[in-house]
């Protein structure tokens, strides 16, 4: 049988998982539940789809430029390598990364589509769904899962079904309906998930979608490869009409010489579109508050304590959702849990870092996060991958000072080479060239005094760098 073909959409903000799923740093990338990070979940959870003579190939992952690197560390750490990394511009909705996957993997392959932020509970009785979704997509029909609603929720679209076929879909209804949608008993939530042959897909796409589906191509046939990296035409990619596959083709097939068809899921899903999802997904104690990291909760019920970076006590409060980051706290109640993007949209307008950046901020060669800073000095704790290093650079207005607290550090500075060991330091006056390197088997942590008239991130002028990133 022809492998099931599995297709990573990774280009999601997260918006409304605010302080902790960030624009740099979006909640694919974070382990919100359990020991994994949603990409890496989701990854291994295709994999293991694998069974009833049908295998699985390695995955095509569409994601944003920004955040190739990030998709390639996490998918290694779990012992997965992608077969393609298809790099978008700029994201262009849904519709345009399922007909890019579809033209990466070639007319014959069965697509199995999914976002990269979900959870699922039952592994096992999503593969089987996802088995029985592909056995009728081999046959040419498109075939979506949909997940069986245990309460009346507003924050999904739904389907609705007479059995095996899709009759329509709806939007986000209001309460009222959804409870009406609920007691009626024939449709399901709308997961975002179809499996499909390539073929099809790109067929239907050119139906109903003919812009979309010809603007994709275009910028296709102008792609460039590096490694497992692709990335489509830039300027054609840019010009496509942004839209999801469920508006521009999905929403269109009923009634259409396009067949399509619902699976039932029933395995614990979720797309942990805002806290109050988050505290669904979690254990709870016996009244019915949920916690991760370091928290303490007395007193309280149905509250969700998250912490990243140091203890949360709640006390005598329901109903509340309390998330801490390094550099910022967000208290809500939980049934408000979807306004937080109202706030990440002020955030943005007020240009707010905290809406793009946490304090630590990712790197191709690892990470970094400001300590302290002042009027002419910032403090970083910075940390290199083995094997890694940063760009060849020069800054015109800082000077810098490093100092080794693990591992060696490879130091060039005006041609001159040399290697710095634990508690050891050295100095980078401003206008030297300079590159720091790790050329140990562990990581590499200095700490990075800065001190200068301007501390800006845009004060670097990179002369060579194995990331292709410009100066």
């Amino acid at each position: 049988m022809t492998p099931i073909t599995p297709v990573l959409l990774c280009g999601g903000s997260g918006q409304r998982l605010w302080p902790l799923s960030r624009g740099e740093f979006p909640k694919q990338f974070h382990a919100v539940v359990g020991g994994d990070t949603l990409l890496q979940a989701a990854a291994a959870r295709l994999a293991r789809c694998a069974g009833d003579g049908m295998p699985v190939t390695a995955p095509i992952v569409v994601t944003a430029e920004a955040y190739r690197f990030l998709v390639v560390d996490q998918l290694h750490d779990a012992g997965i390598e992608p077969a393609q990394v298809l790099l978008e511009p700029a994201g262009r909705g849904t519709a345009a990364a399922l007909t890019l996957a579809a033209l990466a993997a070639g007319d014959d392959a069965i697509l199995v589509a999914t976002p990269a932020d979900h959870v699922v509970a039952d592994p096992r009785a999503f593969a089987d769904a996802v088995r029985s979704a592909v056995r009728r997509a081999t046959g040419g029909a498109i075939v979506v899962l949909g997940v069986v609603p245990d309460r009346p929720e507003t924050g999904y679209g739904y389907i609705f079904h007479d059995g095996d076929d899709v009759l329509r879909f709806v939007e986000k209804p209001d309460a009222p309906a959804a409870r009406r949608y609920l007691e009626a008993g024939n449709c399901c939530w709308n997961a975002g998930i179809v499996a499909v042959r390539a073929s099809v897909w790109l067929a239907a796409a050119a139906h109903f979608c003919a812009d979309i589906a010809e603007g994709t191509a275009a910028a296709w046939r102008q792609r460039s490869t590096d490694g497992v990296f692709t990335r489509p035409g830039r300027e054609a990619f840019l010009a496509v009409r942004s839209d999801s596959f469920d508006y521009a083709v999905l929403e269109r097939c009923p009634g259409s010489p396009f067949p399509i068809g619902m699976v039932k899921l029933q395995a614990g899903w979720s797309d942990l579109g805002a806290w109050d999802a988050v505290w669904q997904a979690l254990p709870k104690d016996d009244a019915g508050n949920a916690g991760a990291g370091d928290v303490l909760v007395a007193g309280s019920r149905n509250t969700l304590a998250h912490a990243s970076s140091r203890l949360v006590a709640v006390v005598g409060v329901d109903d509340l959702v309390v998330v801490e980051t390094a550099d910022a706290v967000l208290v809500a109640r939980r049934d408000c849990s979807q306004d937080v993007r109202d706030l990440v949209e002020s955030l943005a307008r007020q240009q707010r870092p905290e809406q793009q950046a946490h304090r630590r901020s990712h790197r191709p060669w690892g990470w970094y996060e400001v300590i302290d800073q002042g009027e002419r000095f910032k403090v970083k704790r910075i940390c290199v991958k083995p094997g890694a290093s940063l760009s060849l650079q020069v800054h015109t207005q800082r000077a810098e000072h490093w100092v080794v607290v693990r591992g060696t550090a490879e130091v060039t500075c005006e041609g001159r080479v040399q290697l710095v060991a634990e508690n050891q330091s050295t100095y980078i006056a401003a206008g030297h060239a300079h590159r720091l390197a790790n050329p140990g088997a562990a990581p590499l942590e200095i700490i990075e005094v800065q001190s200068g008239s301007y501390l800006g991130e845009d004060d670097i002028v990179r002369l060579e760098d194995r990331y292709g990133r410009s100066p």
